[in-house]
């Protein structure tokens, strides 16, 4: 009797959705209605996020209905928000909906959701960037406030973002894990410098960011102070998802690239179209396990599954334009411009063939950004295998006492 009442929801919930799919589309076409404005509607039919909340951009229903939207979405020309604020709608979002109170959360989803707010993430430091809970950016409370003085590195899309999420250490006489607190900072306070990093395609995505005695409001804390760790544990997992584990269409992406250059080109070597076809099978495949994942997924923290994703998927790209420029030869080799420029959109918009050496060189970060490659094998390791964890001198050290460089 359970099973089947279950099936029935699950069914009156898909109709549900699709109904309102219809009246999104109907009322504000999307040829026709400014992005900010079709996605606030989205938001507030509940389409945003479909497992979260009412009233927080969702419907309360299974997370796997939120593939029945995109698709609808992207079939009728609707576009998609996430491209725009990827870390806030990726990472934030789940972040807010699992640590941070309802009016907080209720304040800040929806101008997320529809780019008026862009995020940033605030982990990485000079001397803390695969291991985290290294960092040494400090956070003294002062009454109902709390005072931040430090540096933040690699830190995407900073100098266009309102918001931040931002990890602190609170207590040094602790363990590492043990000291750090989680908080959302305001962006444009007083003290928040913003300085750019020019990467090898010229650009400046990334960013080093100077907190210089920031005040934050402690209503603006997620998760109790100290324990910090296990919110940023929440983006983190978050964070390799929406790197790696975005359901696309069949045949898009870096692979849809290759085989328009492939088309292009008269004569090839058996070898090249063997690789070809590796590759295309590798994307497919991938791309029919982040499905799997997604509808396996619950609200909240995802599984080692997003670590497993994002491996996947930062090696496998790397792989396919490295053979897209060995297709291209010579012609791969010239770039249109080196000029730095502060881009509003994180990675690389693919216009031309003049492009893709651009879209190859950015690809180099995919196996460091959101964790390297070698950390997602440790946590493949360790959380899938069960093998042992790496010996680890420090952990029940105090941080203040630990050797620094």
């Amino acid at each position: 009797m359970a099973e089947v009442q279950s099936v029935e929801r699950n069914e009156q919930h898909v109709k549900d959705v699709n109904s309102r799919i219809d009246q999104l589309l109907d009322e504000f076409p999307p040829a026709s209605t400014a992005p900010e404005k079709f996605w606030g509607a989205q938001y507030d039919l509940g389409l945003a996020w479909v497992h979260f909340p009412e009233g927080l951009g969702g419907l309360g229903y299974s997370p796997s209905l939120n593939e029945i939207v995109a698709m609808r979405l992207r079939g009728a020309g609707a576009p998609n928000s996430f491209v725009r604020n990827p870390i806030g709608i990726g990472m934030g979002a789940p972040t807010l909906l699992t640590h941070a109170s309802r009016e907080l959360a209720a304040k800040l989803l929806r101008p997320m959701f529809t780019c008026e707010d862009i995020w940033c993430q605030l982990f990485s430091e000079p001397n803390a960037g695969s291991d985290v809970a290294s960092l040494a950016t400090k956070a003294e409370r002062d009454g109902d406030e709390w005072i931040i003085n430090g540096q933040k590195v690699w830190t995407t899309l900073a100098h266009v973002s309102n918001w931040g999420m931002l990890v602190a250490r609170t207590d040094p006489s602790v363990p590492k894990h043990g000291g750090m607190t989680y908080f959302v900072v305001d962006m444009r306070s007083p003290g928040v410098d913003v300085r750019p990093l020019r990467q090898m395609t010229g650009e400046a995505e990334f960013n080093e960011v100077y907190f210089d005695n920031v005040r934050i409001p402690d209503s603006q804390r997620l998760g109790e102070v100290g324990r910090g760790w296990n919110v940023a544990i929440t983006t983190l997992m978050n964070e390799r998802v929406s790197i790696g584990g975005n359901v696309v269409s069949r045949g898009s992406g870096a692979i849809s690239e290759a085989i328009k250059v492939w088309n292009s080109r008269e004569k090839h070597s058996a070898g090249e179209r063997d690789e070809l076809i590796r590759l295309w099978v590798e994307a497919e495949v991938n791309r029919l396990t982040n499905i799997r994942a997604a509808q396996m997924r619950k609200a909240g923290n995802p599984g080692p599954e997003g670590s497993v994703a994002k491996l996947a998927y930062a090696e496998l790209n790397q792989r396919i334009l490295s053979f897209t420029m060995n297709l291209l030869g010579a012609n791969g080799l010239g770039y249109s411009s080196y000029e730095m420029v502060r881009p509003e959109f994180s990675g690389v918009n693919v216009r031309s063939e003049r492009d893709l050496p651009k879209m190859f060189l950015r690809s180099r970060a995919n196996s460091i950004e959101g964790g390297t490659s070698e950390i997602m094998r440790n946590i493949l390791a360790e959380r899938v295998l069960g093998l042992p964890g790496e010996p680890r001198g420090d952990k029940d050290i105090p941080w203040s006492e630990v050797p620094k460089n």
